[in-house]
């Protein structure tokens, strides 16, 4: 299946060496080959990149590798096809507006027998179910706050009731962002690693390639990577737990159970 990739953090960061690894499991170590995509949100901007190609082979992937694009949001994601041709309308991450900002949606898995009713505001360009279950998602809030953004509590309530809903079709590891509210949901398979003081080295597992942070950070930074699967061999990654659904905020995660 695909792979995810998140950050969040309390400074604005770039991604250049988790990207690196995790742009190499796009066809060097690993099979997701069907496209690829990044999104990095800038205050109420959000930048987009996808390609069909895959991202060893992307010279795009390659802009964004040697391109450090500070964000304190950034979702990325490396497909293998299961539902939906491999076109550039069936790239992820899938982005619309909703409360004058933009959201982001990255998706993992496979729904069956999964086929919301075309009736609300939010209809899906391409085919697949990843991009079905974002406009569901939008469509409920929608219609449960139709003026304006709920508190965060609120807004996780309602994501998890959605959740569980689809969750029902299979398999559901997600990452979604408005540039504020960042949420990662796993099913079956999702990690993530705070990197905070006192910093120190890491080492990729894809690429033999290592960074040390304590040359390149500050004090106070903090930063959380979210990953479907560790992107280093000499960190302490935390599962994210079936069924569990986390908010990051400022590079830490937020349980409202």
């Amino acid at each position: 299946m695909c792979q995810l990739l998140g950050m969040n953090c309390n400074v604005p960061t770039d991604i250049c060496f988790s990207f690196e690894g995790f742009c190499a499991r796009g066809g060097k170590t690993d099979d997701h080959k069907d496209g690829w995509g990044i999104a990095f949100f800038e205050s109420k901007g959000c930048r987009i990149f996808i390609d069909a190609k895959s991202s060893i082979n992307s010279p795009i992937a390659e802009l964004v590798r040697n391109y450090p694009i500070h964000s304190t949001h950034v979702i990325a994601h490396i497909r293998k096809a299961t539902q939906g041709e491999i076109t550039l309308e069936n790239c992820h991450p899938f982005r619309r507006e909703l409360w004058e900002r933009y959201w982001v949606f990255a998706h993992n898995g496979d729904l069956k027998d999964f086929h919301p009713k075309k009736t609300g505001f939010y209809q899906a360009v391409g085919n697949t179910d990843s991009e079905q279950a974002f406009c569901l998602i939008l469509n409920t809030l929608r219609e449960r706050f139709p003026e304006n953004k709920p508190s965060l509590k609120d807004f996780y309530l309602v994501i998890q009731e959605i959740t569980d809903k689809i969750s029902t079709h299979g398999i559901f590891n997600y990452l979604l962002s408005d540039g504020e509210y960042f949420f990662a949901h796993c099913s079956t398979k999702l990690c993530y690693i705070v990197r905070q003081a006192p910093f120190a080295a890491a080492h990729l597992i894809d690429e033999d390639l290592t960074v040390d942070f304590s040359e390149l950070t500050k004090e106070n930074d903090r930063v959380a990577v979210i990953a479907t699967t560790p992107l280093t061999d000499n960190e302490v990654w935390t599962p994210i737990q079936p069924g569990e659904l986390l908010v990051f905020q400022d590079g830490l995660p937020i349980k409202f159970a």
